[in-house]
């Protein structure tokens, strides 16, 4: 027995051993710049493909909404978009089909108010047809220059906006100036306008303040006030439960938070549309 182990020893030490040089193995991740960024651009361009695949499938009508998402959504939000539409996924900018019955509904705001747009089409399904800007509205600068493509060239019942954490750092003089004209187009369409108070932001030094959210709403409430638009108080609904429903030192909230917003808002804008004598019943 000892002999046979001794032979089977010797054997594998007269056996060359071969292994694999690392440039033989097959390159999964790049390992330059130019590598990565040709693996980006090739991930891009298959990507765009596809989602072009999917629009081509469409009507005229969703054609043209896409269109106007790829022209108005930016390099962040667009790429998330055509992932979700390939993959069959539901979102904030989905087109929808109104139905003629029922009041339209443009909702306009930061990510928060995209975050919780779903909700509020849940929540207002057969009430009414709930839409949204086709963008991450940002401050009221950007909301100056693109509210009319915003807007289009429909029929508005009902307006519900916010500009806020985006202009923490605008001067509230200018904010509220901004703010004014905002509203005064928004009420030309002959919509109801309604505010949403922005939502608390935490204080994270040389990023965020509390107070700079404090001060904007305080400000924009005037505004409302001179110009007789309702205010959904979303500020004073959730800061009981920020530490329950916000991200640690963020200015987004969880899934349950922007569930709870969402459900904030549509029994917001359910109740304005009662007093309209828009709302219908759910089916």
């Amino acid at each position: 027995m000892y002999r046979s182990l001794l032979s089977l020893v010797l054997l594998g030490l007269a056996t060359p051993c071969v292994f694999a040089h690392p440039a033989a193995t097959h390159k999964t991740e790049p390992t330059t710049a130019e590598e990565a960024a040709a693996q980006k651009a090739k991930e891009q361009a298959e990507l765009e493909a596809k989602y072009q695949a999917w629009v081509a499938t469409l009507s005229p009508a969703r054609q043209a909404w896409e269109r106007t998402l790829q022209s108005e959504l930016g390099g962040f939000y667009l790429p998330i978009h055509q992932r979700q539409k390939i993959a069959g996924q539901a979102n904030a900018w989905d087109f929808v089909e109104d139905d003629p019955a029922l009041p339209r509904v443009l909702l306009i705001g930061d990510s928060v108010s995209r975050a919780y747009t779903e909700t509020v089409r849940k929540e207002l399904a057969g009430i009414a047809n709930v839409h949204r800007a086709p963008a991450n509205c940002g401050p009221t600068s950007t909301g100056l220059k693109k509210l009319d493509i915003w807007l289009g060239d429909g029929k508005w019942d009902l307006i519900h906006f916010n500009f806020g954490i985006h202009d923490r750092s605008t001067p509230i003089a200018d904010y509220k100036s901004r703010l004014e004209q905002l509203v005064q187009r928004m009420q030309q369409t002959g919509a109801t306008v309604v505010w949403a108070s922005s939502t608390p932001i935490p204080d994270v030094p040389g990023k965020f303040t509390a107070a700079s959210m404090v001060d904007r709403n305080a400000a924009a409430a005037e505004v409302m006030k001179e110009h007789s638009v309702a205010i959904d108080d979303l500020f004073t609904a959730i800061t009981p439960r920020l530490a329950e429903l916000q991200n640690p030192n963020d200015v987004h909230f969880t899934a349950p938070g922007n569930q709870f917003l969402g459900q904030q808002v549509a029994a917001f804008l359910k109740s304005q549309l009662a007093q309209n004598g828009d709302a219908k019943p759910n089916p």
